[in-house]
């Protein structure tokens, strides 16, 4: 098949799922055109990787300011800003000169993101504008609404509250009005397709067999469990990107709640935050010796690998967290909340260990510091876990399998 698959950033390890899902089709023989945005040079280095494997890219700047200013007119309108945050004209046209050079054959458009439904929409006035029989398939990969749902309650950020609260009803409707404007929909959990049912009105019906169910895979080759590195002594660690609202109040709740009950009872414990562009807040955590706060790393592996455990205390979120599959595929064994598994098939107690209240982590953590041959059993189970459920193979097998019900 050749597909045109349209994504708002540059895919990258950060962005895991169009990064991976295109090298998945490639290896499975299929012919990927990319339309993709880039926000600075340093995501040049990101495509021009990506470039290698796809038959075709066309990349456009998106500059920051660009994206501010979308923001801003949009707010007397009823778009969302997440909606119109990587709208760029320049794009749109070579988008659609990229349809008409191929008309004859691409197989399926492919838009990844809330960020990158706004392009699905132009595309699908001008398939109908030239006459044009292509399907689109909208990838939302998180319910946003579900999100900022989760984040007006609970974030630890008044901004994050206030903007989430201001942006919720707004991205209700929209993607409410994207569920059934598309030939059909993709959301990495059942709780996300649930989301988006519950939109459902009398008149605008969301159909439960229009959104399918496509889970984040892992990298099982380059996430793997140490060979020859030692794991450092009681040592947790947390990963993620620290200026995402969701992740910083993770980060917040581990340190400020958590932690000073795993230090009562252990306390030469260490804990590193891993993650790019930690926030203010975040970096003052370092002020703690026992904490670190890396920022950037050129390998999360190098983490995950040496950590004695690694968790993922998550206050909010949406779809499948990626830094619980990593560190399981690194054989680590992970602490997280009932959050993490709604999205997943994992089972609490022998393939990751789950909590509820900062008491309960503290314990779970304390008992796998405490007890080498249960990390390496909890590990093992993990690593097992996600070869089973979340090979990028299988994932992109399914997603060929929608390709083709949709073109026919």
């Amino acid at each position: 098949m050749k597909i045109l698959f349209v994504v708002p950033y540059a895919p990258n390890l950060v962005r895991v799922r169009p990064y991976q899902l295109i090298r998945s089709l490639v290896a499975g023989g299929h012919q990927v055109i990319l339309g993709t945005l880039m926000s600075d040079a340093k995501e040049l280095t990101d495509i021009d990787e990506i470039r290698k494997i796809c038959h075709q890219v066309t990349a456009y700047q998106l500059p920051r300011m660009r994206s501010l200013l979308n923001c801003l007119f949009a707010l007397p309108t009823k778009k969302p800003l997440q909606y119109v945050y990587c709208w760029e004209p320049k794009f749109v046209k070579g988008l659609e000169e990229i349809v008409l050079q191929n008309a004859e054959t691409i197989d399926v458009i492919h838009v990844e993101h809330l960020r990158g439904a706004i392009y699905g929409e132009v595309l699908k006035s001008f398939l109908l504008q030239k006459k044009l029989r292509i399907p689109i398939v909208w990838d939302s990969v998180d319910s946003i609404s579900h999100l900022f749902r989760q984040s007006a309650q609970q974030s630890r950020q008044l901004s994050k509250r206030w903007l989430t609260s201001f942006e919720l009803a707004r991205t209700e409707k929209y993607e409410h009005h994207l569920a059934n404007k598309f030939e059909h929909v993709l959301v990495t959990s059942a709780v996300d397709r649930d989301a988006f049912l519950s939109l459902s009105n009398e008149t605008e019906p969301v159909a439960k067999e229009h959104i399918s169910i496509l889970p984040n895979g892992v990298d099982l080759e380059y996430f793997q469990p140490p060979n020859g590195i030692s794991r450092e002594p009681a040592t947790l660690v947390v990963s993620g990107k620290m200026s995402y609202h969701a992740n910083i109040s993770m980060a917040l709740y581990l340190v400020k709640e958590i932690m000073p009950l795993v230090w009562e009872k252990r306390p030469e414990v260490k804990l590193w935050i891993v993650g790019k562009d930690p926030n203010r807040e975040i970096s003052k955590l370092a002020e703690n010796p026992l904490v670190t706060v890396t920022g950037t790393v050129p390998d999360l592996r190098n983490y995950l690998q040496r950590a004695t455990v690694a968790v993922a205390p998550i206050v909010y979120g949406a779809g499948i967290q990626n830094k619980v599959l990593e560190a399981m595929a690194c054989a680590t064994p992970v602490v997280t909340s009932p959050q993490a598994l709604t999205a997943l098939e994992a089972v609490s107690g022998r393939d990751l260990e789950q909590a509820r209240t900062p008491g309960e982590y503290a314990d779970k953590v304390l008992k796998l510091l405490a007890s080498p041959s249960y990390r390496q059993k909890i590990g093992e189970a993990g690593r097992s876990y996600v070869e089973t459920h979340h090979r990028w193979s299988i994932i992109t097998e399914k997603l060929t399998t929608i390709y083709r019900n949709v073109n026919h």
